[in-house]
């Protein structure tokens, strides 16, 4: 689905101001919604960008590196509680887990020992180890927030020791195959863009290399397209359970530690980024290399979400990217699915708890959802709660405020249900009976 002209000129006139001004060789944006390519913007000549034109992701490999963990953990074979020395024993950083690592909650440095990493060519994972040691624990575990590219490489070793696969032949298995990502690669592949440093005075490029990060690729080594990091944003909008389950992805959203402790603005979560604009949140990831920035911000109530990369080092992508999805999203707001009549009565337990019920005042509205089955309770007309049955005047909360708790119907002698208990607060038919 395409964006609208009005809307699509909006994003283009953005995209063009933002490559004059930053001035990068070439940025490439691209809007997804539904699973779909429904815009692409481009500006600059150096080389021209597409849709199918390679760039390095940078961090934005972190999201996937988390995947194939929480795949992992969804089989059995670790738990996030894991400390690292189960999997990675004698580092010295070992009582830190795997919950924290991924949600840059341990403390851990940022970066590993030796020359910076994202520019040197890469050590293998025995060599990466050495230079971990108890001096790497920068801050105490959960107290605060500290982005470390050390812990990925080290998440990305915990795959490798756990699977016994190399960790860019996992990824290529479990999660770029099945999600038809042939164009995401480990190294580049032509035709892709180089990557440059601008001279702050007199515009020159400065092109940067292009190396093998070894043990630390996990941290951000791949490379990819437009078309590509869409395929990707439509899984994280909307995931299919042949990679990941929906509800483990859901946790992967959910807040580990906030970045911004002044304004809330900024979050991660277990390898996602989170980003609050206005009354939204964004999930995604930034991603950067020399010579390269990347973006992908989600919103996943909507399905969709924003994607670009630029090449050169230190142009501000991140901000762009979640501009240009407030943008879409003011403009065209995702439309509702349509009302569709029943066509089957709900059973009489549904019609019995149907209607108003009352709490201290408080209006509760429980209604029936013929598509689903489930019983909608609305709470002052705003919060709303979804339950499934569970057996004979018992259902479940599926989600909202009630989420995993219990709504029981109580009945009198005669069998007539006349109140409402969810976990302890009891509803009753009018707002004049005591609960």
């Amino acid at each position: 689905m395409s964006l609208l002209p009005d809307t699509a000129r909006q994003v283009d006139v953005l995209v063009a101001q933002a490559q004059s001004a930053g001035r990068t060789p070439s940025l490439v944006m691209g809007v997804v919604r539904d699973g779909e390519l429904a815009h692409l913007a481009t500006a600059g000549e150096h080389p021209r960008p597409d849709a199918g034109l390679q760039y390095r992701i940078g961090s934005i490999s972190k999201t996937m590196t988390a995947t194939l963990v929480m795949q992992q953990r969804d089989e059995g074979r670790l738990t996030l509680d894991d400390p690292l020395e189960r999997h990675l024993p004698g580092t010295g950083v070992g009582t830190l887990t795997l919950r924290q690592l991924l949600g840059h909650a341990s403390g851990l440095q940022r970066e590993p020992e030796g020359e910076w990493w994202e520019r040197a060519e890469g050590a293998d994972l025995a060599t990466l180890l050495v230079g971990v040691s108890a001096a790497k624990i920068a801050y105490p575990a959960h107290r605060t927030y500290h982005y470390s590219n050390l812990a990925y490489g080290l998440l990305g070793g915990v795959l490798e020791r756990i699977t016994g696969t190399p960790w860019a032949e996992l990824l290529r298995e479990r999660v770029l195959e099945p999600l038809g990502m042939h164009a995401t690669t480990y190294a580049a592949t032509e035709p892709f863009a180089r990557g440059y440093v601008v001279h702050p005075w007199h515009g020159t490029l400065r092109e940067e290399p292009r190396t093998d990060t070894g043990a630390m690729a996990p941290a951000g080594q791949l490379w990819s397209t437009v078309e590509d990091l869409a395929r990707w944003a439509a899984f994280l909008a909307d995931p299919t359970p042949r990679v990941l389950d929906a509800g483990t992805l859901a946790e992967m959203c959910a807040p580990v530690v906030v970045s911004d402790l002044d304004s809330w603005t900024g979050g991660h979560g277990l390898g996602l980024e989170l980003y609050r604009s206005g009354e939204r949140v964004y999930v995604g990831h930034g991603g950067s290399m020399p010579g390269y920035v990347a973006a992908l911000a989600v919103h996943r109530p909507s399905h969709t979400a924003v994607v670009g990369f630029a090449n050169s080092y230190g142009f501000a992508i991140g901000r762009l990217g979640q501009r240009i999805l407030t943008t879409v999203l003011d403009a065209e707001p995702a439309r509702p699915a349509p009302w569709r009549p029943a066509t089957a009565a709900p059973d009489a337990g549904a019609i019995e708890v149907s209607g108003r019920w009352w709490w201290m005042g408080v209006p509760l509205d429980v209604t029936w959802d013929a598509a689903t089955g489930e019983l909608i309770a609305l709470l002052r007309g705003e919060r709303e709660s979804r339950f499934t049955p569970e057996g004979p005047d018992r259902w479940r909360g599926r989600s909202g405020p009630e989420n995993g708790e219990i709504l029981s119907v109580l009945r009198d002698e005669t069998g007539q249900a006349v109140t409402l208990d969810i976990a302890t607060f009891v509803f009753t038919r009018s707002p004049d009976e005591a609960p």
